[in-house]
């Protein structure tokens, strides 16, 4: 198995690095102690820049993270090549996976965004190997998304074999509700970037994924799917 595979397999943090949340220059200000703290995969999602700034990011990152967490690229097929990313990462409405994969060889890896149970179990006939899933909460990123029902998410995990990251609004708060579900990783975007001590937070987030959480905190938050606390806005 290869370094990225066997680092996807035992990953739970990833950190989706948002051009619309901060500048290029912050983004990677904060991916140095994001890393640094634990955080496993980070993902470049910048929908509006131009390819040179892109790249320029991306190679940037990649000598951040090297060694130590992976790269993915959101949607830039072009551009995860050209900056040797460890991955790209599409939605349901980009070039399919049969394509990028023949574009990109076997060693890259893809991860796909899934919103249904029909989505995960064809991702993982197709052989990704990733799924995004999401909605969980509500999001500024896509406003206009509703998030889904907890149980989709619940009977996703169980039936799928492939490391599943919800996404969407989770935050320290409410990803303590999500563990009952039997969550073991997340993406996290805003909590992490707008983080006023990142080492804490980091460290907050990877105890709750380990199930190492302080019983205080369970107490204060839902330990049920039934009963979810009211989330802050964040992806």
């Amino acid at each position: 198995m290869s370094w990225n595979r066997k680092q996807l397999k035992k990953a739970n943090l990833y950190l989706i690095l948002d051009a619309g949340v901060l500048s290029y220059k912050d983004l990677l200000f904060k991916l140095k102690p994001a890393v640094r703290f634990g955080v496993d995969i980070v993902q470049l999602r910048d929908k509006n820049g131009n390819a040179k700034d892109i790249l320029d990011f991306c190679r940037a990152a990649k000598k951040i993270v090297a060694g130590k967490a992976l790269f993915i690229v959101n949607d830039r097929i072009d551009l995860a090549l050209l900056s040797q990313a460890d991955g790209v990462h599409l939605g349901q409405d980009d070039i399919s996976y049969d394509k990028a994969r023949k574009m990109m060889g076997p060693k890259v890896m893809i991860g796909i965004s899934c919103q249904s149970l029909a989505h995960a179990k064809k991702a993982e006939s197709l052989g990704v190997d990733y799924i995004g899933f999401g909605s969980i909460f509500k999001t500024q990123t896509k406003p206009e998304r509703q998030p889904m029902p907890l149980k989709v998410l619940s009977k996703v995990i169980k039936t799928v074999s492939l490391p599943v990251f919800p996404i969407g609004g989770i935050n320290q708060e409410n990803l303590v509700s999500l563990i009952p579900l039997g969550v073991k990783r997340a993406a996290v975007c805003r909590d992490i970037l707008l983080a006023k001590d990142i080492h804490k937070t980091v460290s907050s987030l990877k105890d709750i994924l380990r199930g190492s959480y302080s019983g205080s905190m369970v107490a204060s938050q839902a330990t049920c799917a039934g009963s979810i606390p009211v989330p802050r806005l964040f992806i």
